[in-house]
C-alpha cells in the first residue's frame, strides 16, 4: 500500500470497511502519521450518527455491498477541508450526504457486526501521571475500543492489553508517545474478549511496564 493510498484509507478505516490485512497496515501508519490520527478523531461525530442511523433502519442492501470510492473520498475531503467553527454542523451534513448517496452500504457492513451500548471509564494513575479513557462498545465478533491517553513521558512505545475475567491478556493497540508531549493520542482497535467478560485495561510500555489500569463501570 503506498502512502497517497494509506492517506486516503482514514474514511474507510474510520467507517470500519477495509478488510483485516488493509486494517493491520493501517494502524502501523496510524502510529507514525499525526494528520492521520487527528482525522481519525475528527470521523468520530460521523461514525456515531451512522450507527444511530444502522440502529434504527433495517438492512436494505446485501451484506457484502460496499460503498464507492468516490463516497469515501468525498467524506475524507469534507473532514479535512471544514473549519473549526463549522465543525459541527459540517459534521451532521456530511453524515446527512453519506446516507443518502450510498444508502446505506456501509451502515449495511457494520451492521454485520451487531452493536450495542457504549461505556466509558477514564482515570489517572498516580505513580506514573499518565491519563487514559477507554470507551467500549459491544459487537457480535467481541469489543471495538477507542482509547485516548495523555502521556508526557516519551518517547517510548506503549500498548493497551485486555485482560479478561478468565486471567487472559489480549493486545488491542500500539502507540509510540512523542518526546515530551501530553497532548491526548487516540487510538482505535478491536478484541475478541466481549465487554462483559473484560476484568480490566491496562496501559503498558512495549517493555511491560505497568502505566494505568482502567476497570470497566
Amino acid at each position: 500500500m503506498r502512502s497517497l493510498e494509506r492517506h486516503r484509507d482514514v474514511g474507510a478505516y474510520a467507517l470500519g470497511v477495509l478488510d483485516e490485512a488493509d486494517t493491520f497496515r493501517f494502524e502501523d501508519h496510524l502510529m507514525e502519521c499525526p494528520r492521520c490520527a487527528a482525522q481519525v478523531t475528527a470521523f468520530g461525530p460521523a461514525t456515531r450518527q451512522l450507527m444511530l442511523y444502522r440502529r434504527s433502519t433495517p438492512r436494505l442492501v446485501h451484506p457484502l455491498a460496499e460503498p464507492g470510492p468516490g463516497v469515501l473520498d468525498r467524506l475524507l475531503s469534507e473532514v479535512a477541508a471544514r473549519d473549526r467553527a463549522g465543525r459541527r454542523r459540517t459534521l451532521l451534513a456530511l453524515t446527512a450526504s453519506v446516507v443518502l448517496a450510498v444508502s446505506a452500504p456501509a451502515i449495511a457492513l457494520m451492521a454485520r457486526d451487531g452493536g450495542g451500548s457504549a461505556a466509558i471509564t477514564a482515570t489517572t494513575d498516580e505513580l506514573s501521571g499518565v491519563w487514559a479513557e477507554v470507551t467500549t462498545e459491544d459487537r457480535a465478533w467481541g469489543s471495538h475500543v477507542r482509547l485516548r491517553v495523555k502521556d508526557g513521558a516519551g518517547p517510548r512505545v506503549c500498548r493497551l492489553v485486555v485482560v479478561g475475567l478468565d486471567g487472559s491478556e489480549e493486545t488491542v493497540t500500539s502507540w509510540t508517545v512523542p518526546r515530551h508531549d501530553a497532548r491526548p493520542n487516540t487510538m482505535l482497535g478491536g478484541s475478541a474478549i466481549r465487554p462483559e467478560d473484560i476484568a480490566r485495561y491496562e496501559v503498558r510500555t512495549a517493555d511491560g511496564e505497568h502505566l494505568v489500569t482502567l476497570r470497566p463501570r
